[in-house]
């Protein structure tokens, strides 16, 4: 029985539209709450793929001008998913990426697309759905960062009673949304709300900044980037305020859809399998070496990168490893884009080593399924990682994860040092620090590993046997929820 309503506000969500694991996370997180009682709508932005996914709707508001342009609030259901989409043209009807133009550059007018959105979720929060009145606002990341501030100081002729609880989570504390300050009375915000303790940022607005001052709570996506943003080292400047809030801040980890990411069932894959059919594998490697035009002869460690190609994921860690990687009898297998210098770097490099690294620049949702199914390992050497999903799938699928120790990817997988090894609870590899040595030294154990069948073998069921599903992460956000909305006077018995 549902007694708790939260509305949830995002810039993306898994299936509708999605960048990155932003949008697994928003598109998993109602279906792992509603078994608890609680009900989850989503409020995103009304892109081309969203609206053709709702198709007509419901229409519940109608904005002659808002921020610009005329605007209708769109509530229906898409992709399993109780969708409130804001459809606004003068916004979000654009082709592509949601937040960059043609030439890869942001937007010129992000600031109030996501205004508009945080602008218009307080709305929802103000009573605006009569028949949907949330207990609480989980915003996402900075482009749902001012909705707290809305909420304290817009005004609106519709309020309920007493405003919901809000939390922010933060996916990536390097993304900030950071604005001009001239912007502040185009985005509908007082000047009393630019102050240190408000939206005010070195002069700027701060989108997360705001959410990070003003949401009731703050969560991230794994309990050691919640300790490591408390430090000036990974805090992005924002770890004072952090450390000053760090009473509200709970690091939750992140889970995956075990339907989604389930090897057993999976249509993308050449053959499916389990923990006990783990020779069927062979034939999805077979696979991915024929996508990837690599060598079929031997049997060497094949390694998959699935990323974004950026400095963050250490992508020129995996360059520097790559001779040593391929002197073993070693692949690698790269699926991604991002950095044009070091896009250019790989493809020099599958020139370079062919038959031995393969590198296909994009994102293709179904290649990733057959990489997690065939690969041997996948390498995670990230510099810093708030939680990390794609090591979470390689767990599932029996791709041994080889990681720095960072974020969730130390929260999630138990390196295999003497002493895991011998109380068999090794399901990877870590390493530290985040150098191309350490990284050299850790992929040498884990090729030794691989070339002891059994062992490996061991490793790759223990991982598929690990809960990385949303079930622990749904009762703790679920508790959170609660007691946010006690706090308020908005609890209702569970």
């Amino acid at each position: 029985m549902i007694d708790l309503r939260v509305l949830s506000v995002a810039s993306e969500v898994f299936p509708l539209v999605k960048t990155g694991g932003l949008a697994d996370v928003t598109g998993a997180l109602p279906g792992a709450l509603a078994p608890l009682g609680v009900e989850i709508r989503t409020l995103i932005p009304g892109y081309p793929a969203v609206m053709k996914a709702l198709g007509r709707g419901e229409a519940f508001q109608d904005w002659p001008d808002l921020f610009g342009g005329p605007a209708k609030l769109i509530a229906g259901k898409a992709g399993g998913l109780s969708v409130l989409a804001l459809d606004a043209p003068h916004l979000f009807d654009r082709p592509g990426n949601p937040y960059l133009d043609a030439g890869g550059k942001d937007w010129p007018d992000n600031a109030l697309r996501f205004g508009a959105l945080s602008h218009v979720a307080a709305e929802i929060g103000r009573g605006l759905i009569g028949g949907f009145v949330p207990d609480v606002i989980h915003a996402h990341d900075w482009q749902a960062g001012l909705v707290p501030a809305y909420l304290r100081f817009g005004s609106s002729p519709k309020k309920s009673a007493k405003p919901p609880a809000t939390i922010i989570t933060v996916h990536n504390l390097a993304y900030q949304g950071q604005f001009p300050a001239n912007l502040l009375a185009a985005l509908h915000l007082p000047t009393a709300a630019f102050t240190m303790e408000g939206v005010e940022y070195y002069g700027q607005i701060g989108f997360l900044k705001a959410g990070l001052s003003l949401a009731d709570h703050i969560t991230t996506v794994s309990p050691t980037y919640a300790a490591e943003i408390q430090g000036s080292e990974m805090g992005m400047g924002l770890d004072g305020l952090l450390r000053h809030r760090s009473h509200e801040l709970t690091g939750i980890l992140n889970g995956i859809d075990p339907e989604v990411w389930n090897p057993a069932k999976d249509a993308n894959l050449a053959a499916r399998y389990d923990s006990g059919k783990l020779e069927a594998r062979k034939a999805n490697k077979a696979a991915i070496r024929k996508k990837f035009a690599l060598s079929a002869e031997g049997n060497g460690l094949l390694v998959t990168v699935i990323s974004r190609l950026t400095s963050q994921k250490g992508i020129d860690l995996v360059l520097a490893v790559l001779p040593r990687l391929v002197a073993e009898g070693g692949q690698l297998a790269l699926l991604g884009n991002g950095d044009p210098g070091l896009q250019a770097e790989l493809t020099a490099a599958a020139a370079r080593y062919p038959g031995q690294v393969g590198v296909i620049l994009g994102y293709d949702e179904g290649l990733s399924h057959l990489l997690q199914g065939g690969a041997d390992a996948i390498l995670v050497p990230s510099r810093f990682e708030p939680c990390g999903l794609t090591q979470l799938y390689g767990l599932r699928y029996g791709t041994v994860p080889i990681v720095a120790r960072t974020g969730g990817l130390a929260d999630t997988v138990i390196d295999a040092n003497d002493v895991a090894l011998a109380a068999r609870v090794a399901t990877g590899f870590q390493f530290v620090p985040v150098t191309a040595d350490a990284l050299g030294v850790t992929l040498a154990r884990a090729l030794r590993c691989y070339r002891d069948p059994p062992a490996w073998r061991a490793m790759q069921k223990r991982g598929m046997a690990a809960d990385v599903s949303w079930r622990r992460p749904a009762v703790q956000y679920a508790e959170l929820y609660r007691s946010l909305a006690a706090a308020r006077g908005k609890a209702k018995s569970a």
